[in-house]
Formats: C-alpha cells, structure tokens, sequence
C-alpha cells in the first residue's frame, strides 16, 4: 500500500483512498489483475477451468454447426412442397427461442453455475436435433427446431462465462476471441459439410450429423469434476440493461447480425437458382462468410485487448456494410471470384466487430454478472438476426413477383448494407464514457 510520510517523526501513514472510484470506459477491458493462488488445489482448479474452455467453445462449436441448414434450405422447401420465403420460419422458431433463453440462461448460470446451466443445454440441443431429424411435416420442424433452439441459448448464454472464467480482465478480448473462432469455424465448416450430407443423404442429415456430437460432449460435461465453489452471482436489475453503454453496444450487434443475415437467408438461393451451382459448390462458396469470421476473431480480440472496442467495432461494421453492398449488385453472370470476395469481406468485417463488442458489453456488468452480460450479447446478437430474417425475407418476397429475383435480391441486400453502414457510423461517433460496471 502507498504511503506518505508525517511532518514530525518517521511514522508512516497509510495514504488516503480516493473518494470516488473512477469511471470505466465500457470499450476498453480495465487493466486490474487478478491474483494468481498457488499450491496444488490452485493447479486442480486451474485444470477445470481450462477443461471447461475446451468444452464450452465444443459446445459453442456443435451449437454453430446450424450453419449446415441454411444450405439444406432448398431441399427443405421442395421436401414439404413449401415457398423459399417460408423457411424463414425454420430459422425464426431457433434463433428467437435462444435469443431469449441465452440472456435468461447466461442469468440463470450466475446463480446456479454455468456448468450446470450449460449441461442442460447440451442434453436440450441433443433432443432437439433428433425431434428436427424425424419431422414428418413443416410445422413439426419448427417445433424441434425450438427445442433445439432452447438448448442452443442455454450453451451460449454460458459459454462467455466460462471461456472467461479466472481470466485477467486485460485478456478477456482474447479468451472471447477463442470462442469466437470456435463459433466461425463451425459456421464455415457446416456449409461445405451440408453440401455432402444434402448431396448423398437428403436433408435430414445435417440434424443426424450432430446427435452423437452433442451426446459425447454431454458425456464430457458430465464426467467432468465440480468446478470449485464461487461466489453466486447478484442478480441483473432492469435498470442496469437499460444503461445507455449497454443499449448502444447491444444496437450495434442488433445491426451488424441483422444485416449478415441477408447472405444467410437468401445467398443459399442464390447460388443454386440463379448461378446453378450444386449443393457441394454452393456450400464451398457460402462458408467464405463464416470463415471470414473465423479468421477475423482471434485478431480481434488482440485489437480488442490493446486498443479498446470502438475502433475495431466501427472498422468491422464498415468492412461488412462494404461487402453486403457488392453484393446487392450481384447478378447470374456476376464473375464467381467477386461473389466470393464480397462474401468473405462481408464475414471478415462481422468477425472484427463481434468480438470486440461482447468484449465491452461483459465489461458493463460486475464480476458476478458475467453470464448476464455474454448472454445478453448473444440475445442482442440474435434479436438482429429475427429481425432481419423477418424483415429482409419480406422485401425479398413482396419484390420478386413484381421485379424478379435479381431485383428483389438487389433490393434486400442494399437495405442490409445500409443498416450496417450506419451503425458503423454510430460506432465510430459513439462515446467511451461512462460507467462499465453494473450500478456505475
């Protein structure tokens, strides 16, 4: 402890404490340390906790192999003899439940565990991919793929708790970038790994696929050892959400997610219809996006960690905004290498702000409440994505009959660029201050 020497005599006196803590700027993680235990319990609890990483970016892993339906999409439709525009509901039925369920569950998790939290959300997934695998009718798929989308919320409301769980708060853009590249890889994987499945074994099989992942990463969780005790978490008040630092980072993600969901609603169709590729070529093609984001999260955490969250944020946003637009301007006969370029930039730009991002809203919430601030990451995340499923789908199918397909796509995919482009705007004209912490 500092101190400060007396007038008379050589007696010391403890200094003075501020009066009031500092304030934290919400985009950058502060730089205080945690202390390091030693002795051979801190090198038990050391272990489990690096365990439970590992199997929180699997989970995160199988979670994101949902990337593998998209693909499917045209195999659905012409399955149940349903309208392109009508898988919006396949995706809708998962991605709103665990919307809600990640911030419910990433609370949840602060007060019982998020292992415990996060196991139930593995078991969850693993009845969902069956249900979505044996469904006879349209509307039976949906409803799996709510109870898939039940367990999917529970994995990722936890999985930035625990990824993050004893690490130094100078570090947490790279553990959080860990994670993300699990997310990426697995959403650049899923496409090219659907067109195989699509191609040889029908539709079905991208559900199948993941049944025996989700059940020996259940196993895992399961054998695993009790984490050691904590602390519970204080619960989240509404009051804390509804602070300006939080509602502005959580309309960014809102933005950036609904907009790249322009490429994962409609690239699908138009890679198949109007250009012909195969499932297989359509699937090499459609996992640029996600893989652009796989590579762009281990960098951005870095960036994250050493410059703060708003100039990577607001460069990401501008890279995805650039590519979506480039895109809106893509036609049958549009050279294949400008198509893949757009779709790389477009998932390269989204992978630089995500991370970043849930970096500064973890930040704005107490050490006790980290579940609730990744979860709510994730919930902002995925509220964009019902969003612009919803709205982008509409568009696409109110123009089409009256323009074509090419104009209607231009259509949908200039709107997504344009939203994009101006969150990037308000990221970078966005202000650092205020309180980071939950009550600040």
């Amino acid at each position: 402890m500092p101190s400060v020497h007396a007038m008379s005599g050589s007696r010391t006196m403890p200094a003075p404490k501020p009066a009031t803590p500092p304030m934290t700027d919400p985009t950058r993680a502060p730089a205080t340390r945690t202390a390091q235990p030693a002795g051979p319990g801190s090198s038990i609890r050391a272990m489990i906790r690096h365990v439970l990483r590992w199997l929180a970016a699997a989970g995160a892993f199988v979670v994101s192999l949902d990337s593998t339906v998209n693909v499917a999409f045209p195999a659905m439709a012409a399955a149940f003899h349903a309208p392109a525009d009508s898988m919006r509901w396949v995706i809708i039925g998962y991605v709103l439940t665990y919307a809600l369920l990640s911030f419910a569950g990433g609370a949840a998790g602060d007060a019982l565990g998020h292992a415990r939290v996060f196991r139930a959300g593995v078991a969850a997934s693993a009845a969902g991919y069956l249900a979505c695998g044996l469904a006879p009718t349209l509307g039976w798929l949906v409803a799996g793929r709510v109870v898939q989308g039940v367990g999917g919320g529970l994995i990722y409301g936890t999985s930035p708790a625990l990824v993050t769980l004893g690490v130094d708060a100078d570090r947490r853009g790279r553990a959080l970038g860990f994670l993300a590249a699990a997310i990426g890889t697995a959403f650049a994987a899923g496409p090219l790994l659907a067109g195989v499945l699509v191609e040889r074994f029908g539709w079905t099989a991208v559900f199948h696929v993941r049944l025996p992942l989700a059940l020996a990463l259940l196993a895992g969780s399961v054998a695993l050892p009790r984490a050691p005790a904590k602390a519970r978490g204080s619960r989240v008040w509404a009051r804390e959400v509804r602070r300006p630092a939080v509602l502005r980072l959580g309309a960014l993600a809102f933005a950036g997610n609904a907009g790249i969901f322009a490429i994962w609603l409609l690239a699908p169709f138009y890679l198949v219809e109007r250009r012909g590729a195969d499932a297989v070529t359509a699937g090499a093609l459609f996992m640029l996006t996600p893989l652009g984001t796989a590579v762009a999260a281990p960098l951005a955490g870095r960036l994250a960690d050493r410059l703060g969250a708003r100039a990577p944020m607001a460069a990401g946003l501008a890279l995805e905004a650039a590519g979506l637009g480039a895109l809106s301007r893509a036609e049958a006969g549009t050279p294949a290498a400008v198509v893949a370029l757009a779709l790389l930039a477009a998932g390269f730009g989204l992978g630089v702000f995500q991370v970043p991002n849930m970096t500064a809203l973890m930040a704005c919430f107490a050490a006790g409440q980290q579940g609730a601030g990744g979860g709510f990451a994730f919930l902002a995340r995925t509220l964009g994505t019902v969003a612009g499923v919803a709205v982008l789908a509409e568009v696409f199918a109110r123009a089409r009959p009256v323009v074509g397909f090419d104009a209607a796509f231009s259509t949908a995919f200039t709107l997504a660029a344009g939203a994009v482009a101006l969150a990037a705007v308000a990221a970078a004209l966005g202000g650092g201050a205020g309180a980071a912490r939950a009550g600040g």
